[in-house]
């Protein structure tokens, strides 16, 4: 059962307004019977505006009724349309000091076995530059002689799933070529 958006204002509110049982309350808002039972009590309500969830839209005014008529009914959540939020991994995250010098190990690594990969992929994988990409491409980095290439993910730079997610979309995007038949013998 999903949870109301606000759980403690929408606890004070039922509180508040409804004969419900401090059990039916935190069985609803995802939270102990005692914390209801403070809100009840006042020690917790000072601060907090209740919030009513009929407006919101997660009961009825039924449910409501049938849940205050039988106090060992759960209260159930309306069925609602609106998408729940999906979190989505950011782009360029922090890298530590000590693992800075790893990035242009594996962005060779990354242009040997993953050539498909586009430098915006590759950017948001490891955390580097496009710049920094450019320049291990090209044997520019001021340090190209001492590069080795070496996995991403044995590095700690990136998770597996991140790399294999990361290659599925780019072996996506890339046009698939028919295979070339051999030439034939002309007489």
């Amino acid at each position: 059962m999903a949870l109301p958006l606000m759980p403690k204002a929408t606890a004070v509110w039922l509180v508040d307004n409804t004969a419900l049982t401090f059990r039916q309350i935190a069985e609803f808002c995802g939270m102990h019977a005692l914390e209801v039972q403070a809100i009840a009590d006042g020690n917790v309500q000072s601060t907090i505006v209740g919030q009513d969830p009929m407006v919101a839209g997660q009961l009825t005014r039924e449910e409501l009724s049938r849940c205050e008529a039988d106090p060992n009914a759960r209260l159930q959540a309306r069925e609602t349309d609106i998408p729940t939020p999906q979190s989505r991994s950011k782009g360029a995250r922090y890298t530590p000091v000590s693992k800075r010098q790893d990035r242009p190990d594996a962005i060779s690594w990354l242009l040997k076995h993953h050539p498909e990969l586009t430098d915006p992929q590759i950017v948001s994988l490891i955390g580097t530059t496009k710049s920094t990409i450019v320049a291990v491409r090209d044997k520019t980095h001021w340090n190209a002689t001492n590069i080795k290439a070496r996995n991403p993910v044995t590095l700690g730079l990136c998770s597996e799933a991140d790399l294999e997610k990361a290659v599925v979309l780019a072996q996506g995007r890339s046009p698939i070529l028919p295979p070339v038949a051999p030439p034939e013998d002309e007489e």
